[in-house]
């Protein structure tokens, strides 16, 4: 039985949060050149690439539970296709903390999310030290794969088996453990002559200051640093995500203050801290890029509309102003100290909504327009098309159309007349990020294909499935032989 055919079956049937929850486990082994075999469809021929998959997996140790899945460990998913076969790798990022920890069996470290050491707040209090969990996203830059936190430098990767070479300073451009954004921009649309890796990095304190990078990332210069610049604003920046466009790199600073008192007397990890500020206004930074054609003028700051972002969808120009769609929240979501996250009640907790923000840079002003009010996260658009228009977006979104739940299914829609088309998992699929993989043999914007990790709670698994990006049918889907958490983030890589 099919995941489209299931939810036709058990319509309106709503899902068991034990199906969600089942996912948060241990990884319970590493695997090298599996190969898969499909459950439903055939293998794509086309397909000559690596799909890269990051996300927790160590979500206990000891009998002691995280208090967030944040928190875990990262590990590392490679799902290669020869010609459409694929074959599957995966490994945890041996970090110096995940070494330290395995060997004794037992959390050492606090968690940014509210993962505590053992013995109370008496022997959490003025420990201030955090493990690089490398647990974010997946990127390749030049002959690396990187693993990715934003809170501290990247660990790279041996391309061929995942095996853990050590944190990188990307030769000497980076600080020893000198923050690196995990959400990194390949852009194939700039001005220079090739394909650009555009990420940042963040000091923050009462001014921070906002690293922007870019990286040639093909051709005999791929991996040097060729643009690098520092902007300072006014104030604590909490910045996970940004957008670029051919001329404008742009970033929104959520209205949002940090107590660390609470953090240093080890009664709250760090993030628990962040809380929004109904009597501040969020900001957009719209930093120049060298790239661009405003090389060398200094960046525009613009109040932003109300409301939370985590994750940006793509931004472009119109005429004098940016175009920028995101994923916006009423206010910062947090599991509480006293709560069990995988026993949540959806309810309690805001929403995401796609919305879309008009930047007018002549008047600097902003204003703010719904796309989607169905929930939604992890959105992502052609990535040909990344700064530049767009008329399509796929994201994972609530099998229902209005409230929160998980993340069940996945919808694309046309940003320009607001169509939408879905195909669910409900109700006991649950869906992660999905990846657009655009077709070689096409330059339509919505032929390819859409990967999806999904968690198949049926059967306490993890499944792939591949659909058609414009129709969103279902073309293979394979059954994997690990069981994978709930994830973040990835990237495709051709061969």
């Amino acid at each position: 039985m099919t995941y489209t055919q299931e939810k036709q079956s058990k319509a309106n049937q709503a899902f068991d949060k034990e199906d969600w929850s089942s996912a948060y486990k241990n990884v319970e082994k590493e695997l090298t050149n599996e190969p898969l075999n499909t459950i439903k469809g055939g293998n794509i021929y086309e397909l000559n690439g690596t799909l890269f998959r990051n996300g927790p997996g160590i979500l206990e140790r000891g009998g002691q539970w995280v208090h967030h899945p944040f928190d875990g460990d990262g590990m590392i998913t490679a799902i290669k296709f020869d010609n459409g076969k694929p074959s599957l790798t995966n490994k945890f990022v041996r970090t110096k903390g995940f070494l330290e920890e395995k060997k004794i069996n037992k959390f050492i470290y606090r968690g940014v999310f509210g993962t505590q050491k053992s013995g109370g707040i008496l022997n959490n209090a003025l420990d201030l030290k955090f493990k690089n969990i490398a647990n974010t996203h997946v990127v390749k830059l030049g002959n690396e794969i990187l693993a990715l936190w934003e809170a501290a430098g990247p660990h790279a990767l041996d391309p061929n088996n995942l095996d853990t070479i050590g944190l990188t300073t990307l030769s000497g451009v980076l600080k020893t453990n000198e923050a690196f954004s995990a959400h990194p921009k390949s852009d194939f649309n700039s001005n220079a002559s090739s394909e650009l890796l555009v990420t940042f990095g963040v000091q923050t304190g009462p001014k921070s200051t906002i690293r922007l990078m870019e990286f040639s990332n093909a051709g005999e210069n791929s991996g040097e640093l060729i643009v690098d610049r520092k902007d300072t604003f006014n104030g604590f920046a909490f910045l996970h995500d940004f957008a670029i466009t051919t001329n404008w790199a742009i970033f929104l600073q959520n209205a949002i203050d940090f107590n660390p008192l609470p953090f240093v007397m080890g009664q709250k990890g760090a993030a628990q801290c962040l809380k929004s500020n109904p009597n501040k206004k969020a900001k957009f930074f719209i930093i120049p890029r060298e790239s661009g054609l405003f090389k060398g003028q200094p960046p525009i700051t613009i109040d932003a509309p109300d409301g939370f972002v985590f994750h940006h969808v793509n931004a472009f120009e119109k005429d004098s102003n940016i175009i920028l769609d995101s994923i916006f929240y009423d206010d910062f979501p947090s599991v509480g100290p006293d709560e069990n996250f995988r026993d949540i009640n959806f309810d309690n907790y805001p929403e995401g909504n796609l919305k879309r923000s008009i930047i007018n840079l002549k008047g600097k002003t902003s204003t703010l327009e719904t796309l989607s009010s169905q929930c939604c996260e992890f959105a992502t658009v052609n990535p040909k098309f990344l700064g530049l228009k767009a008329s399509y977006s796929w994201m994972a979104c609530t099998d229902k159309k209005i409230g929160n739940a998980p993340l069940q299914a996945i919808k694309k829609i046309n940003l320009n007349t607001k169509e939408e088309i879905s195909w669910s998992a409900a109700p006991s699929g649950f869906v992660s990020e999905p990846i657009m993989v655009p077709s070689k043999a096409s330059n339509k914007e919505d032929e390819g294909y859409i990967f999806v990790l999904l968690w198949n709670g049926k059967r306490r698994g993890s499944d792939l499935v591949i659909l058609d990006a414009k129709d969103l049918k279902e073309l293979a889907i394979y059954e994997l032989p690990i069981s994978i958490p709930h994830g973040l983030h990835g990237s495709w890589v051709n061969n």
